[in-house]
């Protein structure tokens, strides 16, 4: 009787199991975005200013600390997601790389050896030598297209800075398109990252007349919170689900920041300027094989300065001329899309 008892469970276990695994119906996939906040090597890019990123320059910017900036950039992209989806996230936004040759010493560091990932990256006008680019791991994401889209600014021909770096292709075979941006800086007028944000819509317009369906995902760091000009009425970027059209731009970061939570910090206030809004074909619905599930900013301690003057504060790699060996002074930021086979 007690073996009898025994096989019967051992059979509803097995029926158990094996039901489960026929029945699960969904994929998680993770998009991220980091600022690395200066990743430059040691050499000088011919007609770029990067001449404090140098060992002879104004941060001695050594091979010693070019590698530990690599460890640590490594570091944070390989954990990313990593929670949720075991292979990490199949597209990586980032911003503040100076060129692919540091983009190919990130990923032969040990932590994203073995990944997988391939490269997106143009060379950009900026005057600093600083790029936006994107991983992306080619068996999750087929690409298709890409290609770097200046910024125009208006009635000016002498100021340059970072273009719009589109990926066009399929994501588990759905049309998607990325956009990773690193609109002007605070130094420059509101105005600036308006004109960044009426381009980048008009981009996103193009791209639904071409392919009404696509799903368009824009990231990056803008130098603006969710409810500036620039970002709720430029860009056009909704708070809420309920305002959001199938062609319209839907950003969870509004309510985020809302309740206290930012990716860089001054003056003891947070900001949240690294950002990723998406069409609302993207929201839930009973109809839509891909769906927006969540989304998170990649807060852990060691990314945290923990005493001084700057506690709380992303632990940036230098500060005030001083080497702190850190991170960034923004932290990532991911959106998890979930879809139904």
């Amino acid at each position: 009787m007690v073996r009898k008892t025994m096989w019967l469970c051992l059979c509803f276990l097995l029926f158990v199991v094996s039901g489960y695994a026929q029945n699960k119906k969904t994929v998680l996939y993770g998009v991220a975005f980091y600022n690395l906040e200066n990743l430059f090597d040691t050499s000088h890019d011919e007609g770029k200013n990067d001449y404090e990123y140098l060992p002879d320059g104004k941060n001695q910017w050594t091979e010693e600390k070019y590698q530990s900036k690599l460890k640590n950039m490594s570091t944070v992209l390989s954990l990313l997601a990593t929670d949720k989806v075991s292979e990490g996230p199949a597209i990586i936004g980032m911003s503040e790389v100076e060129n692919r040759d540091v983009l190919e010493d990130l990923l032969e560091q040990p932590a994203l050896s073995g990944r997988g990932y391939r490269i997106i990256h143009y060379e950009g006008e900026d005057q600093r030598g600083i790029d936006c680019a994107f991983f992306y791991n080619p068996e999750m994401f087929e690409l298709r297209n890409s290609k770097l889209v200046p910024y125009v600014y208006l009635n000016d021909t002498v100021h340059k800075t970072r273009g719009f770096l589109i990926a066009d292709g399929m994501l588990d075979g759905e049309h998607f398109a990325f956009i990773v941006n690193h609109w002007p800086s605070r130094g420059a007028e509101s105005s600036a990252r308006e004109r960044a944000g009426v381009q980048v819509r008009a981009l996103k317009d193009s791209l639904q007349r071409l392919d009404p369906d696509v799903r368009i995902v824009i990231m990056g760091d803008m130098n603006d919170d969710p409810m500036d000009k620039s970002m709720a009425e430029a860009l056009g970027a909704k708070r809420e689900m309920k305002e959001v059209g199938k062609s319209d731009l839907y950003n969870p970061w509004w309510n985020t920041l809302a309740g206290g939570e930012g990716t860089l910090k001054y003056r003891g206030k947070w900001n949240l300027f690294d950002q990723i809004v998406f069409t609302g074909n993207l929201l839930k619905g009973k109809k839509k094989n891909f769906r927006f599930k969540e989304h998170e900013i990649f807060r852990r301690d060691f990314l945290i300065q923990q005493d001084g003057k700057y506690e709380g504060y992303p632990l940036r790699t230098q500060a005030g001329g001083r080497w702190m060996n850190g991170y960034s002074d923004h932290l990532p930021t991911i959106v998890y899309f979930v879809k139904r086979k």
